[in-house]
C-alpha cells in the first residue's frame, strides 16, 4: 500500500490540509473515514476523520477517544500534531502493536482543524495574531479602537513603538531592538508606548483604545458557565457554526470517555478545572487526572498543571463557556488540554509561572530575541523601521512576530512535538474502560432446563463511569448484561440486568487499607434460567458499556 508523502516540518492551508486527509483516507479505506461536520463562514469544510477497524465491530460499540485542534486561529501547530496523530494511527497500523491494538478495539474522532477560516487569515501574511472564526474580518466587530492593519505593508502585523514620556516601555540597552518594561519610579529616560500594528477608528486624537473583541475564542463559547463578559464568548453558546458542531458530534457519540484538545501556549498538559480549585473537587478525580498526567509528562517532559491553581492569573477573572468545563463539569469525560509550545523553555528560561504574557525581564527577553534570531530568523522578529503613521505621526514598526515566535514552532521542531504528544494521547486512550464477558457457563438442571451465569468484567484502567462527576450528575449509564436464547427461552429473571458500574484498576494504586481508596467490584456475576428443548440452541450473552463497550460471548449445551 502506497502511503501520502507528508512532510511534518511546515505548517499546510486547509486546501493542502484537505488534501492530505482525503489521501491518508484514500489510502486506509477499510480503517478510515472523512466527512464533513459543519461549513465555516466562509464555506469551508470542518473536516472529522474516524478511525477504527470495522471487522472488530461497529465503532458505536467501542471506547471513544476524541482529539481536537486550532479552535484557536493562530495556533497552527496543533492541527500539524492532529494530522500526524492521524497519520500515524493508520501508517503505523498493523506494524505497532499498540496501535493495532488501539485501532481494533477502540474507534477515534479526530478534528484536525476546527477553524479553517481563523486558520487561513493567520497563516498567510499578514499573520493575523487573533484567534477568532469567519464570522468578521480581525477587528471589524469593534465599534472603535485599534483595528488591526499592515500599515507599511510589509507582510506582517507586528507592533508600533511611539515615543511618549508616559511610555511604559524603554530600549535594552543590551540590544536597542529588545523592548523591557520601565522600572518603578523610573525617570529621565526615553520612553515608548507599545500598540500592535494597526489604525485607529474614531480616533480622538489622544486615546488608543483596544477593544475586548467580540469575534474570536470559540473555547468560550461552550454552555458550561458560559458568561457573555468572556473575550469572544459569542452572541450565546453555540452560537459558532464550528463550535456548534463540535458538541453536536460528543453528544451525538456518548462513547468517547477521553478526550485532548490541543493549543500552543505554555509547553503544559493542562486538567481540569478551569472555574474550581482543587480543594472543590473531588478526591478521586483530581488523583485519576494526576495518574494519567503523570504518564503525559513522563513522554512529553510538559508538566501537568490545573487551568484554575496554575494557569489562570486573576483568580476573580476564571474562564467561562471552555470546552473542558463542559465535557468534564457537565459528562464526566476525562479532558485534557495540551499546550504543544513553550519558546521561554526552548530558549533556556527557567519556569516562573506557565502563563507567558511577555516580556517580563530584561535577562529573559534577550535570550528569547537571541533564540529567534537564530532559530526563526526575520519570519520571527522584524527590525524596527521608522514609519509616518497618519494617525500617530512618526512610529517605528517591528518586533516580535508572534505568530511565529510565541504561538508556534518553527518547523525543524515541529514533528518531535508532534510525536511526543501522540503518544500521549494513545496512552491515554488505552485508558479506556474495557468490558468483557470473562466467563458463560450453563449447568444441567434436568428437564431441559440450564442455569447460565455470566461473570462481566472490566479490564481497563479507568471505570465504567469514568469519573465520580459522571456520577453526580446522573450521565453514566450502568453496564448491562442481556441474554438472547436460540431455540429455546429464558425462564427466570429479566433478559437485561443492570449491573451498575465496574471500577477500573485506577482506584487500586497500593495495596488495600482502611485508610486508603476503598476498592469497588471491577467484576460482577449474573445468572438465568433457560429451557433448551433437546439441547439443541445456544445461549448469547452481551455485555453493553456506553463507555467501555460492547462483548459477546455465546455458548452451547
Amino acid at each position: 500500500m502506497s502511503q501520502p508523502d507528508i512532510a511534518f516540518d511546515r505548517y499546510y492551508t486547509h486546501a493542502e490540509m484537505t488534501e492530505r486527509l482525503q489521501a491518508l483516507v484514500a489510502a486506509h479505506p477499510h480503517l478510515a473515514s472523512m466527512r464533513s461536520l459543519a461549513k465555516s463562514f466562509q464555506g469551508r469544510d470542518v473536516w472529522l476523520v474516524e478511525i477504527t477497524n470495522p471487522k472488530t465491530g461497529p465503532a458505536a460499540e467501542k471506547p471513544g477517544y476524541y482529539i481536537d485542534a486550532q479552535i484557536h486561529a493562530e495556533e497552527h501547530a496543533t492541527s500539524a500534531t492532529a494530522l500526524y496523530a492521524i497519520w500515524h494511527l493508520l501508517t503505523r497500523y498493523g506494524s505497532d502493536p499498540e496501535v493495532t491494538r488501539l485501532v481494533d478495539q477502540q474507534v477515534f474522532y479526530i478534528l484536525p482543524r476546527i477553524n479553517p477560516d481563523g486558520a487561513e487569515l493567520s497563516l498567510l501574511p499578514p499573520y493575523y495574531n487573533w484567534c477568532g472564526n469567519g464570522r468578521f474580518m480581525p477587528g471589524f466587530d469593534r465599534i472603535e479602537g485599534l483595528i488591526p492593519e499592515d500599515m507599511d505593508g510589509d507582510g506582517y502585523i507586528v507592533w508600533m513603538r511611539v515615543r511618549d514620556g508616559k511610555g511604559e516601555w524603554k530600549k535594552s540597552t543590551v540590544d536597542p531592538r529588545i523592548m523591557v518594561q520601565r522600572r518603578p519610579g523610573e525617570e529621565g529616560g526615553e520612553y515608548y508606548r507599545i500598540y500592535p500594528e494597526g489604525r485607529i477608528r474614531n480616533f480622538d486624537g489622544v486615546d488608543v483604545p483596544i477593544e475586548m473583541p467580540f469575534d474570536g475564542n470559540m473555547n468560550r463559547n461552550f454552555p458550561t458557565h458560559w458568561s457573555p463578559q468572556e473575550y469572544g464568548a459569542g452572541e450565546h453558546p453555540l452560537s459558532e457554526p464550528e463550535a456548534a458542531a463540535m458538541a453536536r458530534l460528543i453528544l451525538d457519540h456518548p462513547n468517547i470517555c477521553g478526550m485532548c484538545a490541543y493549543h500552543t501556549h505554555g509547553g503544559i498538559i493542562m486538567r481540569p478545572s478551569m472555574t474550581k480549585p482543587d480543594s472543590a473537587m473531588g478526591a478521586r478525580d483530581i488523583a485519576l487526572f494526576k495518574e494519567i498526567g503523570k504518564v503525559g509528562t513522563e513522554i512529553t517532559g510538559y508538566p501537568t498543571v490545573s487551568i484554575y491553581e496554575d494557569f489562570t492569573p486573576d483568580k476573580t477573572k476564571i474562564r467561562r463557556g471552555g470546552l473542558m468545563d463542559w465535557t468534564y463539569e457537565e459528562m464526566g469525560i476525562i479532558s485534557f488540554g495540551t499546550e504543544l509550545w513553550d519558546l521561554e523553555r526552548e530558549a533556556g528560561v527557567q519556569k516562573v509561572g506557565y502563563m507567558n504574557l511577555y516580556p517580563r525581564t530584561e535577562e529573559i527577553q534577550t535570550k528569547v530575541f537571541a533564540w529567534v534570531l537564530e532559530h526563526v530568523g526575520e519570519k520571527g522578529f522584524r527590525d524596527w523601521t521608522a514609519f509616518d503613521h497618519p494617525q500617530l505621526g512618526p512610529v517605528e514598526i517591528g518586533g516580535m512576530v508572534n505568530i511565529w515566535s510565541y504561538r508556534n514552532p518553527p518547523g525543524k521542531l515541529l514533528e518531535d512535538i508532534c510525536r511526543k504528544n501522540v503518544l500521549f494521547n494513545l496512552r491515554h486512550a488505552a485508558c479506556a474502560p474495557r468490558v468483557q464477558v470473562d466467563d458463560l457457563t450453563l449447568e444441567p438442571l434436568g428437564a431441559d432446563l440450564y442455569k447460565v451465569r455470566a461473570v462481566v468484567g472490566n479490564h481497563g484502567y479507568l471505570p465504567t463511569n469514568l469519573s465520580d462527576v459522571a456520577l453526580a450528575n446522573k450521565v453514566a449509564k450502568p453496564v448491562r448484561a442481556t441474554i438472547a436464547v436460540t431455540g429455546g427461552e429464558v425462564i427466570m429473571n429479566p433478559e437485561a440486568a443492570e449491573l451498575g458500574h465496574l471500577a477500573g484498576r485506577n482506584e487500586r494504586q497500593y495495596p488495600w487499607s482502611p485508610w486508603g481508596q476503598q476498592w469497588t467490584a471491577t467484576t460482577k456475576p449474573v445468572e438465568w434460567l433457560v429451557r433448551i428443548p433437546g439441547g439443541r440452541g445456544t445461549v448469547e450473552v452481551t455485555a453493553t458499556s456506553e463507555k467501555g463497550g460492547t462483548h459477546r460471548a455465546s455458548i452451547t449445551p
